[in-house]
Protein backbone atom coordinates (compact mmCIF):
# COMPACT_ATOMS: atom_id res chain seq x y z
CA UNK A 1 0.00 0.00 0.00
CA UNK A 2 1.45 3.36 -1.02
CA UNK A 3 1.99 6.20 1.46
CA UNK A 4 -0.28 8.65 -0.39
CA UNK A 5 -3.12 6.10 -0.21
CA UNK A 6 -3.63 7.03 3.44
CA UNK A 7 -4.99 10.50 2.65
CA UNK A 8 -6.28 9.67 -0.82
CA UNK A 9 -8.08 6.37 -0.16
CA UNK A 10 -8.05 5.14 3.44
CA UNK A 11 -9.30 8.24 5.30
CA UNK A 12 -12.07 9.12 2.78
CA UNK A 13 -13.22 5.48 2.60
CA UNK A 14 -13.27 5.20 6.40
CA UNK A 15 -15.28 8.42 6.62
CA UNK A 16 -17.80 7.14 4.05
CA UNK A 17 -18.32 3.81 5.80
CA UNK A 18 -18.47 5.50 9.21
CA UNK A 19 -21.20 7.84 7.95
CA UNK A 20 -23.15 5.01 6.30
CA UNK A 21 -22.75 2.93 9.46
CA UNK A 22 -24.27 5.76 11.50
CA UNK A 23 -27.28 5.70 9.17
CA UNK A 24 -28.48 2.38 10.70
CA UNK A 25 -29.40 3.79 14.15
CA UNK A 26 -30.25 7.20 12.65
CA UNK A 27 -32.87 5.82 10.25
CA UNK A 28 -34.45 3.71 13.00
CA UNK A 29 -34.56 6.77 15.25
CA UNK A 30 -36.07 8.73 12.39
CA UNK A 31 -38.88 6.20 12.03
CA UNK A 32 -39.77 6.77 15.68
CA UNK A 33 -39.52 10.57 15.54
CA UNK A 34 -41.66 10.82 12.38
CA UNK A 35 -44.13 8.20 13.62
CA UNK A 36 -43.38 5.78 10.78
CA UNK A 37 -44.40 2.22 11.62
CA UNK A 38 -44.54 -0.69 9.20
CA UNK A 39 -45.90 1.39 6.31
CA UNK A 40 -43.52 0.77 3.40
CA UNK A 41 -44.65 3.83 1.45
CA UNK A 42 -43.98 6.13 4.39
CA UNK A 43 -40.48 4.68 4.55
CA UNK A 44 -40.02 5.40 0.84
CA UNK A 45 -41.42 8.90 1.47
CA UNK A 46 -38.80 9.39 4.19
CA UNK A 47 -36.00 8.00 2.01
CA UNK A 48 -37.10 10.12 -0.94
CA UNK A 49 -36.81 13.37 1.01
CA UNK A 50 -33.47 12.25 2.41
CA UNK A 51 -31.81 11.49 -0.92
CA UNK A 52 -33.44 14.16 -3.06
CA UNK A 53 -32.51 16.92 -0.60
CA UNK A 54 -29.01 15.42 -0.30
CA UNK A 55 -28.62 15.76 -4.07
CA UNK A 56 -29.88 19.34 -4.00
CA UNK A 57 -27.43 20.10 -1.16
CA UNK A 58 -24.50 18.76 -3.19
CA UNK A 59 -25.55 20.86 -6.20
CA UNK A 60 -25.90 23.94 -3.96
CA UNK A 61 -22.38 23.48 -2.58
CA UNK A 62 -21.05 23.02 -6.12
CA UNK A 63 -22.67 26.33 -7.13
CA UNK A 64 -20.86 28.10 -4.26
CA UNK A 65 -17.54 26.45 -5.18
CA UNK A 66 -17.80 26.85 -8.97
CA UNK A 67 -19.85 30.07 -9.13
CA UNK A 68 -22.34 28.29 -11.38
CA UNK A 69 -24.64 25.29 -11.48
CA UNK A 70 -22.89 22.28 -12.99
CA UNK A 71 -25.26 20.85 -15.59
CA UNK A 72 -24.38 17.61 -17.42
CA UNK A 73 -23.95 17.80 -21.16
CA UNK A 74 -26.52 16.16 -23.39
CA UNK A 75 -24.57 12.93 -23.73
CA UNK A 76 -23.97 12.64 -19.96
CA UNK A 77 -27.58 12.64 -18.77
CA UNK A 78 -28.24 9.03 -19.74
CA UNK A 79 -25.44 7.66 -17.55
CA UNK A 80 -26.21 9.92 -14.58
CA UNK A 81 -29.92 9.11 -14.63
CA UNK A 82 -29.12 5.38 -14.95
CA UNK A 83 -26.84 5.67 -11.92
CA UNK A 84 -29.56 7.46 -9.95
CA UNK A 85 -32.18 4.85 -10.77
CA UNK A 86 -29.89 1.88 -10.03
CA UNK A 87 -27.81 3.14 -7.09
CA UNK A 88 -30.45 5.23 -5.31
CA UNK A 89 -33.98 4.26 -6.41
CA UNK A 90 -33.69 0.51 -7.01
CA UNK A 91 -31.20 -0.10 -4.22
CA UNK A 92 -33.29 1.57 -1.53
CA UNK A 93 -36.73 0.45 -2.75
CA UNK A 94 -35.60 -3.17 -2.51
CA UNK A 95 -33.65 -2.45 0.69
CA UNK A 96 -36.51 -0.89 2.66
CA UNK A 97 -39.11 -3.42 1.52
CA UNK A 98 -36.75 -6.39 1.92
CA UNK A 99 -35.54 -5.38 5.36
CA UNK A 100 -39.16 -5.20 6.51
CA UNK A 101 -39.58 -8.91 5.74
CA UNK A 102 -36.32 -10.37 7.01
CA UNK A 103 -34.07 -10.15 10.06
CA UNK A 104 -31.44 -7.48 10.58
CA UNK A 105 -28.77 -10.21 10.69
CA UNK A 106 -29.73 -11.61 7.31
CA UNK A 107 -29.99 -8.11 5.86
CA UNK A 108 -26.49 -7.18 7.02
CA UNK A 109 -24.92 -10.38 5.71
CA UNK A 110 -26.66 -10.13 2.33
CA UNK A 111 -25.78 -6.44 2.02
CA UNK A 112 -22.11 -7.25 2.66
CA UNK A 113 -22.17 -9.36 -0.51
CA UNK A 114 -22.13 -6.08 -2.49
CA UNK A 115 -18.35 -6.22 -2.40
CA UNK A 116 -18.22 -9.66 -4.03
CA UNK A 117 -20.57 -8.54 -6.79
CA UNK A 118 -18.64 -5.34 -7.54
CA UNK A 119 -15.30 -7.17 -7.51
CA UNK A 120 -16.67 -9.91 -9.77
CA UNK A 121 -18.09 -7.49 -12.34
CA UNK A 122 -14.90 -5.41 -12.30
CA UNK A 123 -12.83 -8.53 -13.04
CA UNK A 124 -14.47 -8.76 -16.47
CA UNK A 125 -14.82 -5.05 -17.26
CA UNK A 126 -11.54 -3.52 -16.09
CA UNK A 127 -8.20 -5.10 -17.13
CA UNK A 128 -6.37 -3.40 -14.23
CA UNK A 129 -8.82 -4.76 -11.63
CA UNK A 130 -8.51 -8.52 -12.09
CA UNK A 131 -9.39 -10.97 -9.35
CA UNK A 132 -6.52 -13.01 -7.86
CA UNK A 133 -6.04 -15.43 -4.98
CA UNK A 134 -4.90 -12.94 -2.37
CA UNK A 135 -7.67 -10.49 -3.28
CA UNK A 136 -10.25 -13.29 -3.02
CA UNK A 137 -8.85 -14.35 0.38
CA UNK A 138 -9.03 -10.74 1.58
CA UNK A 139 -12.71 -10.50 0.57
CA UNK A 140 -13.52 -13.80 2.31
CA UNK A 141 -11.80 -12.71 5.53
CA UNK A 142 -13.67 -9.40 5.48
CA UNK A 143 -16.99 -11.15 4.85
CA UNK A 144 -16.28 -13.56 7.71
CA UNK A 145 -15.75 -10.55 9.96
CA UNK A 146 -19.16 -9.18 8.96
CA UNK A 147 -20.84 -12.50 9.73
CA UNK A 148 -19.07 -12.67 13.11
CA UNK A 149 -20.38 -9.31 14.31
CA UNK A 150 -23.93 -9.75 12.98
CA UNK A 151 -24.68 -13.29 14.13
CA UNK A 152 -25.70 -13.41 17.77
CA UNK A 153 -27.18 -16.89 17.88
CA UNK A 154 -26.75 -20.24 16.17
CA UNK A 155 -30.04 -19.96 14.27
CA UNK A 156 -29.69 -16.26 13.36
CA UNK A 157 -29.60 -17.06 9.65
CA UNK A 158 -32.43 -19.58 9.79
CA UNK A 159 -36.07 -19.13 8.95
CA UNK A 160 -36.15 -19.88 5.25
CA UNK A 161 -36.16 -17.66 2.18
CA UNK A 162 -38.85 -15.13 1.21
CA UNK A 163 -38.81 -13.33 -2.13
CA UNK A 164 -40.12 -10.11 -0.61
CA UNK A 165 -37.52 -10.39 2.17
CA UNK A 166 -34.21 -12.07 1.39
CA UNK A 167 -35.00 -11.93 -2.34
CA UNK A 168 -35.43 -8.15 -2.29
CA UNK A 169 -32.28 -7.76 -0.19
CA UNK A 170 -30.38 -9.66 -2.88
CA UNK A 171 -31.82 -7.34 -5.53
CA UNK A 172 -30.73 -4.37 -3.40
CA UNK A 173 -27.24 -5.84 -3.24
CA UNK A 174 -27.16 -6.32 -7.00
CA UNK A 175 -28.22 -2.69 -7.48
CA UNK A 176 -25.53 -1.46 -5.06
CA UNK A 177 -22.75 -3.50 -6.69
CA UNK A 178 -23.87 -2.54 -10.19
CA UNK A 179 -24.07 1.09 -9.11
CA UNK A 180 -20.42 1.06 -8.06
CA UNK A 181 -19.38 -0.17 -11.50
CA UNK A 182 -21.70 2.27 -13.33
CA UNK A 183 -20.28 5.10 -11.23
CA UNK A 184 -16.77 4.18 -12.39
CA UNK A 185 -17.85 4.75 -16.01
CA UNK A 186 -20.07 7.78 -15.43
CA UNK A 187 -17.59 9.70 -13.23
CA UNK A 188 -14.73 9.33 -15.71
CA UNK A 189 -13.58 12.83 -16.61
CA UNK A 190 -16.53 14.41 -14.76
CA UNK A 191 -16.96 16.33 -11.53
CA UNK A 192 -17.88 13.92 -8.70
CA UNK A 193 -20.09 16.61 -7.19
CA UNK A 194 -22.03 17.05 -10.44
CA UNK A 195 -22.52 13.30 -10.87
CA UNK A 196 -23.49 12.77 -7.21
CA UNK A 197 -25.78 15.79 -7.03
CA UNK A 198 -27.85 14.95 -10.07
CA UNK A 199 -28.01 11.18 -9.49
CA UNK A 200 -29.16 11.63 -5.87
CA UNK A 201 -31.70 14.28 -6.87
CA UNK A 202 -33.13 12.12 -9.65
CA UNK A 203 -33.08 8.84 -7.72
CA UNK A 204 -34.47 10.47 -4.58
CA UNK A 205 -37.26 12.18 -6.55
CA UNK A 206 -38.43 8.80 -7.88
CA UNK A 207 -38.45 7.39 -4.33
CA UNK A 208 -40.43 10.41 -3.10
CA UNK A 209 -42.99 10.14 -5.92
CA UNK A 210 -43.41 6.41 -5.22
CA UNK A 211 -43.95 7.14 -1.53
CA UNK A 212 -46.51 9.88 -2.22
CA UNK A 213 -48.32 7.68 -4.77
CA UNK A 214 -48.70 4.98 -2.11
CA UNK A 215 -49.97 7.40 0.52
CA UNK A 216 -46.70 7.73 2.44
CA UNK A 217 -46.46 10.57 4.93
CA UNK A 218 -45.03 11.72 8.28
CA UNK A 219 -47.38 11.03 11.19
CA UNK A 220 -45.54 13.28 13.65
CA UNK A 221 -43.07 16.12 13.19
CA UNK A 222 -40.76 17.91 15.61
CA UNK A 223 -37.54 19.96 15.60
CA UNK A 224 -35.66 16.81 16.67
CA UNK A 225 -37.09 14.87 13.73
CA UNK A 226 -36.06 17.50 11.19
CA UNK A 227 -32.63 17.84 12.81
CA UNK A 228 -32.13 14.10 12.35
CA UNK A 229 -33.34 14.34 8.75
CA UNK A 230 -30.80 17.11 8.26
CA UNK A 231 -28.03 14.83 9.51
CA UNK A 232 -29.14 12.04 7.16
CA UNK A 233 -29.11 14.50 4.27
CA UNK A 234 -25.60 15.60 5.21
CA UNK A 235 -24.21 12.08 5.54
CA UNK A 236 -25.74 10.99 2.22
CA UNK A 237 -24.40 14.05 0.40
CA UNK A 238 -20.91 13.78 1.88
CA UNK A 239 -20.54 9.99 1.66
CA UNK A 240 -21.82 9.58 -1.90
CA UNK A 241 -19.70 12.50 -3.16
CA UNK A 242 -16.53 11.08 -1.60
CA UNK A 243 -17.39 7.54 -2.76
CA UNK A 244 -17.92 8.71 -6.36
CA UNK A 245 -14.57 10.51 -6.25
CA UNK A 246 -12.83 7.36 -4.93
CA UNK A 247 -14.38 5.15 -7.62
CA UNK A 248 -13.26 7.65 -10.24
CA UNK A 249 -9.64 7.55 -9.04
CA UNK A 250 -9.09 3.97 -7.79
CA UNK A 251 -9.95 0.45 -8.92
CA UNK A 252 -13.46 -0.65 -7.95
CA UNK A 253 -12.13 -3.62 -5.93
CA UNK A 254 -9.85 -1.45 -3.81
CA UNK A 255 -12.72 0.88 -2.90
CA UNK A 256 -15.71 -1.44 -2.50
CA UNK A 257 -13.87 -3.76 -0.08
CA UNK A 258 -14.34 -1.00 2.51
CA UNK A 259 -18.09 -1.73 2.35
CA UNK A 260 -17.41 -4.54 4.82
CA UNK A 261 -16.93 -1.84 7.46
CA UNK A 262 -20.48 -0.47 7.08
CA UNK A 263 -22.30 -3.24 9.04
CA UNK A 264 -19.42 -3.30 11.55
CA UNK A 265 -19.67 0.44 12.22
CA UNK A 266 -23.47 0.15 12.14
CA UNK A 267 -23.45 -2.56 14.80
CA UNK A 268 -21.01 -0.66 17.00
CA UNK A 269 -22.93 2.63 16.73
CA UNK A 270 -26.26 0.90 17.32
CA UNK A 271 -24.75 -0.55 20.48
CA UNK A 272 -23.73 2.92 21.63
CA UNK A 273 -27.22 4.32 20.95
CA UNK A 274 -28.86 1.40 22.75
CA UNK A 275 -26.33 1.67 25.61
CA UNK A 276 -25.02 -1.84 24.99
CA UNK A 277 -21.46 -3.07 25.59
CA UNK A 278 -19.55 -2.32 22.39
CA UNK A 279 -15.98 -3.35 23.20
CA UNK A 280 -16.53 -7.09 23.31
CA UNK A 281 -14.05 -9.72 22.13
CA UNK A 282 -16.38 -10.66 19.25
CA UNK A 283 -16.77 -7.06 18.05
CA UNK A 284 -13.07 -6.32 18.21
CA UNK A 285 -12.17 -9.60 16.46
CA UNK A 286 -14.70 -8.77 13.73
CA UNK A 287 -13.15 -5.35 13.22
CA UNK A 288 -9.65 -6.87 13.03
CA UNK A 289 -10.80 -9.43 10.44
CA UNK A 290 -12.46 -6.79 8.26
CA UNK A 291 -9.38 -4.56 8.44
CA UNK A 292 -7.13 -7.53 7.60
CA UNK A 293 -9.25 -8.26 4.53
CA UNK A 294 -9.05 -4.62 3.40
CA UNK A 295 -5.26 -4.57 3.84
CA UNK A 296 -4.86 -7.79 1.86
CA UNK A 297 -6.88 -6.50 -1.08
CA UNK A 298 -5.24 -3.07 -1.19
CA UNK A 299 -1.68 -4.26 -0.49
CA UNK A 300 -1.95 -6.73 -3.33
CA UNK A 301 -3.16 -4.13 -5.80
CA UNK A 302 -0.46 -1.60 -4.89
CA UNK A 303 2.30 -4.22 -4.89
CA UNK A 304 1.36 -5.47 -8.38
CA UNK A 305 1.48 -1.95 -9.80
CA UNK A 306 4.90 -1.31 -8.25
Amino acid sequence: MKKNDFAGLILPALLCTLLWGSAFPSVKTGYALFGIGDDTYSKLFFAGWRFMLAGIAVLAVSVVMNKKLLIPQKGQWKGILLLGIVQTTFQYVFFYIGLSHTTGVKGSVITAMTTFLAVGISHFLFPDDRLNTRKAVGCLIGFAGVILITISSADALGGGFAWNGEGFMLLSTIAAGSGAVISKFVAKGQSPMMVTGWQLTAGGAVLLIAGIAGGGHFNTMSPQAFALLGYLIFLSAAAFTLWTALLKKYQVGRVTVYNFLVPVFGSLMSGVVLHETVFTVRNMLSLVMVCAGIILVNWTRAKRKE
